[in-house]
C-alpha cells in the first residue's frame, strides 16, 4: 500500500466500533481522550469497566470525564463523550462477566481492541497478578476470537516484561513455563504453598508483574488474532495533551520525586550514570493507537511487537534527571514538606545504607520520639518504612541498564501519512528535558498533590525559612562535630605541648 493510498489514523477509525479494557487507569484515560480527540468519526467506545469499592461502572465513568484528559472535549466538543458506552464486566472473570446483551453487542460491532487492564504493583501475591495480567488476557482474547469484525488487537504490555535479557528485542520470547499451566496452578494450590514457589516459578524475573506480563505476552503471540503488543518503557507525565505535565500516579519517577522534593527521601540507590529509559504518556499512547492503526492495514498472521522506549534518541541518564528534578522542585516548593530537600543519587550500597540509617531512620526515630513526648502521634517510623518498601521494589530498575531495540516506533513515524506525523507525534527527539522536568514538577503539583498554583508564592516563602533552619541545623551539626574532635584531641594536644616543655 502506497503513502497516498493509506488512509489517515483518523480515516481509518471512522464508523469502527473500539473496545477498551483498562480504561479507568492512567494511561486508559489519556487514550480514550485521544481517540475522541483525534478519531472524530468513531462510531462507538465501548468500555469494559467493573465495578469498584462500592461504585458502580457508570458512575465510575461519570467522575472520570470529569477530570483532566477530557476537559477539552467537555468544554468544546461535548457530544464526543456520548460515544462512550460502559460495559459492566471484570477481565478475571471467564466470560468477564458480560450479560449476554453485551456480549452479543461486542461480538458483532467491535473491530478494534486495546487491552489494557493491569495490575501494575510490583509487590502483589503471584495469584492476584497472574488472575489479573494473564488470565486477564486470555479472557480478553478469548472474547476477541469470536467477533466477527476483528481488524485489530493491541495488548499494552512493558519493556520490562522480559527482565532477564540484555537486549530486549522486538519479538516475542518462550516462557520457561507456560502461561496455561501456571494459570491452572494457582488455581489449585494454596497461598502459602504458592507463596513458596513463587521464587522459583518467577526465575530471572524480578517481580510477579513482569513474570505475569510475560506470561501475557505470550499468550497472544501465540493467538492467530490479527495483533500488535505495545512494550512502554517508564511512563512519565505527558508533554502535551491532555494537558503539559498531566500525571496522576505517584508510582516510579513520580514517587521519588515528590518524595524527594517533600525532604522524605535522602538517598536512592541507583547508578547515576545510566540511561533512564522514559517516555511521556501522550507519545505512548499515540504509538499504541498508530500501531492498531498498522495492525488493521497489514493484518499480521504474527503480532506486531513495538517497543514504545527512547532508546538513547534523546538520552538521559539518572544523575541528570535528579540535577533537572532537583533544579525545578527547588524552584516550585510543594506544600507540607517535612524538612528542605537534600540528598541524592549512589550506586554503592554501602553509602546508600550509610545514608539511610543516618538521614532517613534516626530522624524519624528521634521526630517520633519527640512526638511521644509531646503526647502527639508519631507518624514519621511508618512513613519511612514504607518509603523503604518502595524504594527497594524499584532499585532493581535504577542500578541495571538495559538496551531496548525500537525500529518498530520509528517505522510507525516513518509510515504515517503526513497529517497524522503532528496529530499522534511520537518524535522524542522533539521535547527538551530541562524543561519538560520543570513542566512535569508543576504537573505533580496540580495534579497528583492537588496544589493549585496559587499556593507557589506562600509556599516558597515557607521554604525560604526551611532553607535558613536547615543552614542553622547544618552550622550546629558542623560546630558540634568541631567541639567533639577538639575535645578528644585537645588533651593529647596539651600533654604533647607539655612534655615539649619539659624536655626543653
Amino acid at each position: 500500500m502506497t503513502m497516498k493510498s493509506k488512509p489517515t489514523i483518523g480515516e481509518w477509525f471512522k464508523n469502527r466500533h473500539v473496545l477498551i479494557t483498562g480504561a479507568t487507569g492512567f494511561m486508559g484515560k489519556v487514550l480514550v481522550s485521544k481517540l475522541l480527540v483525534s478519531c472524530p468519526d468513531v462510531e462507538k467506545i465501548y468500555l469494559l469497566v467493573r465495578e469498584k469499592k462500592g461504585i458502580d461502572p457508570q458512575t465510575r465513568l461519570q467522575s472520570i470525564v470529569q477530570q483532566e484528559p477530557f476537559r477539552q472535549l467537555r468544554e468544546h466538543h461535548p457530544e464526543r463523550l456520548k460515544k462512550l458506552s460502559v460495559i459492566p464486566g471484570d477481565v478475571t472473570i471467564e466470560g468477564l462477566d458480560l450479560s449476554p446483551s453485551n456480549r452479543d453487542c461486542l461480538i458483532q460491532q467491535v473491530s478494534v481492541v486495546f487491552h489494557g487492564a493491569a495490575n501494575v504493583k510490583f509487590d502483589v501475591p503471584l495469584k492476584d497478578a497472574i488472575t489479573m495480567n494473564t488470565k486477564g488476557t486470555a479472557n480478553v482474547l478469548a472474547l476477541a476470537k469470536q467477533m466477527n469484525n476483528l481488524k485489530s488487537f493491541v495488548h499494552i504490555s512493558t519493556a520490562f516484561s522480559q527482565c532477564g535479557e540484555k537486549v530486549l528485542e522486538e519479538r516475542g520470547y518462550p516462557t520457561p513455563i507456560s502461561p496455561e499451566n501456571v494459570m491452572t496452578l494457582v488455581d489449585i494450590v494454596d497461598n502459602d504453598l504458592l507463596e513458596a514457589l513463587t521464587p522459583k516459578l518467577l526465575g530471572v524475573q524480578p517481580n510477579t508483574y513482569a513474570f505475569s506480563k510475560s506470561l501475557g505476552e505470550d499468550l497472544v503471540n501465540r493467538s492467530g488474532l490479527p495483533a500488535g503488543i505495545a512494550r512502554p518503557s517508564i511512563v512519565i507525565a505527558s508533554w502535551k495533551e491532555p494537558a503539559p505535565g498531566w500525571i496522576e500516579s505517584m508510582n516510579g519517577p513520580t514517587g521519588l520525586m515528590i518524595g524527594a522534593a517533600k525532604g522524605v527521601i535522602r538517598s536512592v540507590l541507583c547508578d547515576p550514570n545510566f540511561l533512564i529509559d522514559a517516555i511521556p504518556c501522550d507519545i505512548a499512547v499515540n504509538a499504541i493507537i498508530a500501531l492498531s492503526w498498522r495492525v488493521g492495514l497489514e493484518n499480521p498472521e504474527k503480532p506486531i511487537f513495538v517497543n514504545v522506549t527512547e532508546s538513547g534518541e534523546n538520552p538521559m541518564t539518572w544523575g541528570e534527571a535528579l540535577e533537572y528534578g532537583r533544579k525545578h522542585t527547588l524552584s516550585n516548593p510543594f506544600s507540607g514538606i517535612l524538612w528542605y530537600p537534600r540528598g541524592g543519587i549512589t550506586n554503592n550500597k554501602l553509602v546508600h545504607w550509610i545514608c539511610v540509617f543516618l538521614l532517613h531512620l534516626l530522624p524519624a526515630y528521634f521526630i517520633d520520639g519527640v512526638c511521644l513526648l509531646t503526647g502527639n502521634k508519631p507518624f514519621l517510623v511508618k512513613i519511612q518504612s514504607r518509603v523503604s518498601w518502595g524504594m527497594r521494589l524499584v532499585q532493581y530498575y535504577t542500578i541495571k541498564a538495559w538496551i531496548f531495540r525500537n525500529e518498530g516506533i520509528k517505522e510507525l513515524r516513518q509510515s504515517l501519512p503526513v497529517v497524522d506525523k503532528e496529530t499522534f507525534f511520537m518524535d522524542t527527539k522533539a521535547y527538551d528535558w530541562d524543561p519538560y522536568m520543570k513542566t512535569y514538577v508543576l504537573g505533580a503539583r496540580k495534579y497528583v498533590l492537588r496544589e493549585d498554583p496559587s499556593t507557589l508564592p506562600h509556599c516558597r516563602y515557607i521554604f525560604f525559612w526551611y532553607w535558613v533552619a536547615d543552614g542553622i541545623v547544618r552550622f550546629g551539626l558542623l560546630a558540634l562535630f568541631s567541639w567533639f574532635i577538639y575535645t578528644l584531641i585537645s588533651p593529647w594536644l596539651f600533654t604533647k605541648t607539655l612534655v615539649g616543655v619539659l624536655e626543653n
